[in-house]
């Protein structure tokens, strides 16, 4: 996503006067041609997510009661939707972990429109090294050096043996390695796992 590119924004709130405010602002952004998307239930975000896959959702930590975003992303293998959260109340801390970025009602234009710049540079940087490994690539191979099978990942990261097996393919391509050793000598040069943590197969 290049910040000249259509920047999709779905807005995941319950009040209407927040999220219509919301998106009139984010229509209204200097530099950026942000098409957007109101979303006002959990269905709603379900279905958005299905058929939509926004780059940003920007999301009330409230919605729903509570929205564990954590779960949210393993639910739907999310790797490249960054999350913003919207705080209007008062919020406890550990509520907003998970999220890449947090916005709140007292946020200026100039100060939105930064953290929004913050986004989609991340994305930027991401794109021009399209063949590293994605943080979830990543916590695969952790895994797989420290000696755990394809079900017993795919029950830890709640997604299926497919997916895992999908990911392994995609990882011994991006780094041209295929021996277990040289998986290995991968993760542990790169801080994925600590050398104690590798099962080492005799």
């Amino acid at each position: 996503m290049k910040s000249h590119d259509i920047i999709n924004i779905a807005v995941a709130e319950t009040s209407m006067i927040v999220r219509t405010g919301l998106i009139s602002v984010l229509r209204h952004l200097p530099d950026y041609n942000v098409e957007t998307l109101e979303v006002s239930s959990m269905e709603g975000l379900q279905l958005c997510m299905e058929s939509h896959k926004p780059d940003i959702l920007i999301v009330n930590p409230m919605f729903d009661g509570w929205f564990n975003v954590e779960e949210f992303k393993r639910q739907y293998e999310i790797q490249d939707v960054k999350f913003i959260s919207l705080v209007c109340t008062v919020v406890d801390a550990n509520m907003l972990k998970g999220y890449d970025e947090s916005i709140n009602l007292f946020d200026d234009i100039e100060t939105l429109s930064a953290k929004l710049s913050a986004m989609i540079h991340v994305n930027e940087e991401e794109d021009s090294d399209s063949e590293s490994l994605s943080q979830r690539e990543k916590e695969i191979l952790g895994y797989v050096v420290k000696g755990m099978t394809n079900k017993e990942i795919a029950e830890k990261l709640y997604i299926s043996v497919h997916t895992v097996i999908t990911h392994r393919r995609n990882i011994t391509r991006k780094l041209q390695v295929h021996s277990a050793a040289g998986l290995t000598i991968y993760a542990i040069v790169n801080k994925l796992v600590d050398i104690s943590e590798v099962k080492m197969k005799l």
